[in-house]
């Protein structure tokens, strides 16, 4: 079962999942938030990714399901000003920081200011449990990823890769660029929820040492 009718796709997955893959990726955010202000009968939990929502239900999925989702307007995100963000203290000394600096035309301390002066906010998250996806940067901070990937990226490194910011929530390989660390604990499975970062919170990095 599919439904093409918008600028979004929308797809059963399974039995009881419909897959909604947006034209645009900036969509995804006011998807997730329409869903979010007025949830499907049974949706259970939403997965937002890059470019994709995955609506988890607790029944089967219905045609009338796709039909909603394809007529589901983008709603406006929450700008996070009524949710005190979470501040992730962050030594600025990472092995890419002057690479960082070269590619944007500042100084190792104007990144750090652009940094630590930047609204961000978890999109999506991925790549290893708490790990957030944060977007926000302003256009001129987007670097490429490493040529060559790191074999190991210990945890806590605070990396920036094309239009998003990220923390390593534990030693993995990686080829983020690398501009500093934190030790704040990113995924605790004793904690409630476990991920610091989930997705729509509101971040920002604070200087430290």
């Amino acid at each position: 079962m599919t439904g093409t009718e918008g600028s979004h796709r929308a797809t059963a997955y399974g039995d009881r999942a419909v897959l909604v893959e947006a034209a645009d990726p900036a969509d995804v955010p006011g998807l997730h938030a329409a869903l979010l202000a007025a949830p499907l009968t049974g949706q259970a939990d939403l997965v937002p990714a890059a470019r994709t929502v995955l609506v988890l239900l607790d029944r089967p999925v219905t045609d009338r399901d796709l039909a909603a989702l394809q007529r589901l307007v983008p709603a406006v995100p929450g700008d996070g000003s009524a949710r005190e963000p979470v501040v992730l203290p962050v030594v600025f000394d990472g092995p890419d920081l002057a690479e960082v600096a070269r590619r944007t035309g500042r100084t190792a301390d104007g990144v750090v200011a652009a940094l630590t002066g930047a609204a961000l906010t978890v999109a999506f998250g991925g790549f290893a449990p708490g790990f957030g996806y944060l977007t926000g940067l302003s256009a001129d901070l987007h670097v490429p990823r490493r040529a060559t990937p790191r074999t190991r990226v210990p945890a806590g490194s605070v990396g920036l890769a094309g239009p998003y910011a990220g923390v390593y929530p534990r030693a993995s390989p990686g080829g983020w660029q690398l501009v500093g660390r934190t030790d704040a604990v990113l995924f605790d499975v004793d904690r409630d929820p476990p991920a610091l970062l989930a997705p729509g919170t509101p971040v920002r990095f604070r200087a430290v040492g």
